[in-house]
């Protein structure tokens, strides 16, 4: 075999390694989720998530670090995802135009996704762990988005630097906000709707 035949297979497995770790990162998460929701989350045990997939809790802990990474581990994925649709608005977008309009496809999920996000969002609203661990993932998103904020500022760089950290925290900040009053509604107020009411109250 060839040394370009031998990388391209070597990237095939690589690939087909990560595909499966993610199946099976999803079918533990969903599994986690639906016991979550039955029985509570502080009341659910990694052992019991684990027997729920056949598997030991010593293999579940080789997929998540944690219990409360079940829950919000799919937030490590959308922050970049959120990074790309902020680097892809015009360049000369105003940053909170820009900001607002990357946030469009994970609002679109969150609803589409109807019954189950909201549980989920029930969920990380009623325990105090999971919402720390969301703000962790959310320092996560900041040093993610901030570098596209900072590209739409003027000034020196070290101030400029420093707005745009300030910038994304109150845009995940009213993110949360339309968020939790979504997740009071039951979902029938619009979430587009109360981001945009959250994000122009900040920017009065």
């Amino acid at each position: 075999m060839t040394e370009t035949g031998t990388e391209t297979a070597k990237s095939r497995r690589s690939g087909l390694r990560e595909a499966t770790r993610r199946a099976v990162r999803a079918e533990i998460a969903d599994a986690a989720m639906a016991l979550f929701m039955e029985r509570g989350f502080e009341e659910t045990t990694v052992e019991q998530v684990a027997a729920a997939v056949g598997m030991s809790g010593r293999s579940v802990f080789r997929y998540f670090a944690t219990k409360e990474d079940m829950v919000v581990g799919s937030m490590e994925q959308v922050g970049h995802e959120l990074a790309a649709a902020l680097r892809a608005r015009p360049a000369d977008e105003p940053v909170w135009e820009a900001l607002r309009r990357a946030f469009d496809e994970p609002l679109r999920a969150l609803e589409d996704d109807g019954g189950l996000a909201l549980a989920r969002t029930t969920l990380l609203a009623t325990t105090p762990s999971l919402r720390a661990a969301q703000q962790h993932k959310h320092a996560e998103w900041n040093a993610l988005l901030a570098p596209a904020v900072v590209d739409r500022l003027t000034g020196p760089a070290a101030t400029r630097e420093y707005q745009a950290h300030a910038i994304v925290a109150a845009a995940l900040a009213c993110m949360d906000v339309a968020v939790e009053q979504w997740t009071a509604s039951k979902g029938t107020q619009p979430l587009d709707a109360l981001l945009d009411t959250a994000i122009a109250a900040v920017r009065e």
